[in-house]
């Protein structure tokens, strides 16, 4: 699987905001953006205006960095967005929300996407109860995500929950602590995104 291994905190930085990208560590004075509000790179402060391209191309990359998904994938989930019924781009955040990894990361068992989809990655999840250890798995309405019943992946989970308690978690999913599980209760809208997003520019730029 192809996955972006450079320094994440210049993505948080190119975009201008944070991209909570190392997880609670994004909310601490070790921030980047924080310390270094500017681009990375050396001719970072001769940039001039941005054209509308730019405006909209921004868009796409920031979403692209907040889910860990790189161009041709992004494409994709845009191709599947459009055949959906409803709009465009409230279908490809709720696609792109309904990931295993998301899910994971949003449900506070994994300290960040990164060590979501190692965590997934070395099987240590299961949907539904069975196996699965592909991180852009797409989960439906009623599925169940819980960590496998061995000791190593629980304690991992129990770490990061206790890290991430006072995570605001998502009103589309069920989440019992205590059991360690995590349930689509129903489809992510628009409203249950947090991500300060204009949709509507991806889509105009990924429709030309």
């Amino acid at each position: 699987m192809a996955r972006f291994t450079g320094n994440v905190c210049k993505l948080c930085r190119r975009e201008g905001m944070k991209l909570f990208l190392k997880g609670q560590r994004c909310f601490t004075e070790k921030c980047a953006v924080h310390r270094r509000n500017y681009p990375p790179g050396e001719h970072s402060h001769r940039r001039g205006k941005i054209s509308e391209y730019g405006i909209q191309l921004r868009e796409k990359q920031k979403l692209k960095r907040i889910y860990g998904v790189l161009e041709r994938q992004f494409r994709l989930y845009f191709q599947e967005a459009e055949r959906l019924p409803g709009n465009t781009g409230a279908n490809l955040l709720s696609l792109l929300e309904r990931r295993l990894d998301n899910v994971v990361l949003s449900a506070g068992f994994a300290l960040s996407r990164n060590h979501a989809r190692q965590l997934i990655n070395h099987g240590h999840f299961r949907v539904n109860g069975r196996k699965v250890d592909i991180a852009s798995f797409q989960l439906r309405t009623g599925d169940e995500v819980s960590p496998a019943e061995k000791e190593r992946p629980r304690k991992m989970v129990q770490s990061a929950l206790e890290v991430n308690a006072s995570m605001r978690i998502p009103n589309w999913l069920e989440i019992s602590r205590e059991k360690m599980t995590a349930r689509v209760a129903s489809l992510p809208t628009r409203e249950d995104i947090p991500h300060p997003i204009q949709e509507q520019l991806i889509v105009e730029l990924c429709s030309k």
